[in-house]
């Protein structure tokens, strides 16, 4: 999770009618190919982070790297911004950066530094990368959850696939002998999710900065300062030895920042200005898959009949919503 839902989000849609759209930065249409391209990189990029985090969290402290990823990416993204945009390029008021910090919290200290928690540690008690990505998929149905009972009401079937999905991530999850999924693990990726959900949906209600961008760097600032106050508290920094930390693990921290917390992190931001909360949070159904391939190939993470059917009723979950939820072309999106 960039891992991940970041003015982020219009969960409930821009006005006070039932459309699911979220709000933009400036009005206009939104051409789907756009749209695509960049669900098309969460999809991929924060599948692919989910081993990343185990990789690095083998010789690096977990909070505490989190915090080291997120505030490398939003130093560079700010330089980016200063130097493309000039001097007032990251200028906010001070309900805006409130609304940004809290954001970033709820989704980055609470919603990733929780994943990557619950993945670090030894074997059998740290969470499979793919078994965590799995875990995740429950954001899009919190998600509804909350848009419903905020009296949204999402299409009926935005909500049969959002269902769909859930029974897969269960034949996914189910304890099956030696394969069980540690608990505290479990439940520890669950509140991650929880928070990551609430960040989502609270970011298109608060007074969030007009350009994405911008409150995507004051997001990551204030998750990367929690972070590394929380591993402190912890005692990562207690007899942490950046020599003894392995060059893959390096490298794992390096592709976690670039590829996930600039690059997925970024497009995730701009997908909740411009599509449906519910097609957005339909990369918490294909990240799994993504992760789930990846442990298997790179980690030996084993592939057991319940992944296989579990994994396929989640596609059809995603197919169902994705038809639903689809961006229209000729749809003029307006400012909440």
């Amino acid at each position: 999770m960039a891992s991940p839902t970041p003015r982020s989000s219009s969960p409930g849609g821009p006005s006070a009618s039932t459309d699911t759209r979220a709000a933009p930065a400036s009005p206009g249409a939104v051409r789907p190919a756009l749209v695509w391209t960049a669900l098309g990189l969460v999809y991929v990029l924060w599948g692919s982070t989910y081993l990343g985090i185990r990789v690095a969290v083998e010789t690096l402290p977990p909070l505490l790297s989190a915090g080291l990823r997120f505030a490398a990416a939003a130093v560079v993204l700010a330089v980016l911004l200063r130097l493309r945009r000039g001097p007032g390029a990251l200028r906010v008021d001070r309900r805006q950066l409130g609304s940004a910090a809290g954001v970033g919290v709820l989704l980055l200290a609470g919603g990733n530094g929780l994943v990557v928690l619950a993945e670090s540690g030894p074997a059998g008690k740290a969470v499979p990368s793919g078994v965590a990505a799995l875990l995740v998929a429950t954001v899009p149905l919190l998600v509804v959850l909350l848009r419903t009972v905020t009296g949204d009401r999402p299409r009926a079937w935005t909500l049969a696939g959002v269902t769909v999905g859930f029974v897969g991530l269960v034949l996914l999850v189910l304890p099956r002998g030696s394969d069980a999924v540690p608990l505290a693990g479990a439940l520890t990726v669950v509140v991650g999710a929880t928070c990551w959900s609430v960040g989502s949906f609270l970011s298109g209600r608060l007074r969030m900065p007009d350009d994405p961008f911008v409150a995507t760097v004051y997001e990551m600032v204030a998750g990367s300062v929690l972070l590394v106050v929380l591993g402190a508290a912890r005692g990562e920094l207690s007899g942490f030895d950046p020599a003894q930390v392995s060059t893959r693990s390096w490298l794992a921290l390096g592709y976690l920042t670039v590829a996930g917390s600039l690059v997925a992190f970024t497009a995730y931001v701009w997908l909740l200005h411009h599509a449906p909360i519910s097609l957005v949070a339909t990369y918490a159904y294909v990240n799994p898959a993504v992760a789930v391939a990846l442990g298997a190939l790179l980690a030996a993470e084993p592939i057991t009949l319940p992944v296989v059917l579990g994994g396929a009723v989640i596609v059809a979950g995603v197919a169902l919503v994705v038809s639903t939820e689809r961006p229209r072309r000729r749809a003029q999106i307006s400012r909440s």
